[in-house]
């Protein structure tokens, strides 16, 4: 099944065309990884997919509901109410975390399944308290993110996205701001979200994560999609020369 299809998606800056008639369709328990040089409009395209941005053109849907979507020329968004219900689809996990450092660990995760979702705090703390123990932070309900190294912070922004009970998970470079030993905890995590099919979209510079747990890999550049398909064919066997010279360059790095 089609959980997220997004057709013919553009956006622009003022003059810089960042993303140009991009076209990319998950299906769901599918786990598809972005890669792609700096500037090639990975992290835009998930800040539209995630409604953070708005789109020039094309369209968005997310589980046949019609999210976003182009007519005479004008891009139109589906109404708040069903934009709303939209938004509990997913959950995304920025590079930097973005907790509320003012709120505990716990609250991090209870507040918006409860406040916007409309939850049962008892059901959601209850549920909290699972996700920590899962991400190997039991104990650490009552600390402010300040306390926590960078891995467990980026573990319990994966656990407040989980609170969310979304049908897709998007991950915006989950581990750049983190070092290499923090970077295995954290993508530790998330092999064990795709072998139990959750849906992810994950924009990464891990290629060997890529290769591991991907079912389809992405390559960006330019604002445009210049190849797609298994993990071991991208990766391994590149048919465009824009591929090939951007995984040698990636592999001369330090």
């Amino acid at each position: 099944m089609k959980l997220l299809e997004m057709n013919g998606i553009q956006k622009a800056f003022g003059e810089l065309e960042v993303l140009k008639d991009i076209s990319l369709s998950v299906s769901t328990g599918e786990v598809v990884a972005i890669i792609g040089p700096s500037g090639s409009g990975k992290s835009t395209f998930l800040r539209c997919a995630t409604l953070l941005e708005t789109i020039d053109g094309g369209s968005i849907t997310y589980l046949d509901q019609k999210t976003a979507w182009t007519e005479n020329g004008i891009v139109r968004y589906a109404d708040a109410q069903a934009l709303r219900k939209i938004r509990g689809y997913f959950g995304l996990v920025f590079q930097n975390f973005n907790l509320f450092p003012h709120f505990s660990v716990l609250r991090n995760l209870t507040d918006a399944p409860v406040s916007v979702q409309k939850r049962d705090r008892a059901e959601v703390t209850e549920l909290a308290m699972g996700l920590l123990k899962r991400m190997g932070l039991e104990g650490k309900e009552h600390a402010y993110p300040y306390q926590l190294s960078g891995g467990q912070q980026q573990r319990v922004a994966i656990a407040r996205a989980l609170a969310l009970r979304p049908e897709i998970l998007f991950f915006d470079e989950p581990t750049s701001a983190l070092d290499p030993e923090l970077t295995g905890e954290v993508l530790k995590v998330i092999r064990s979200l795709a072998e139990e099919h959750m849906t992810m979209v994950i924009v990464t510079h891990e290629m060997a994560f890529a290769r591991a747990v991907a079912d389809r890999v992405v390559f960006m550049d330019g604002g445009v999609i210049v190849e797609q398909g298994a993990p071991e064919q991208v990766l391994g066997n590149p048919t465009q020369e824009r591929t090939r010279r951007f995984l040698e360059r990636y592999s001369e790095q330090p």
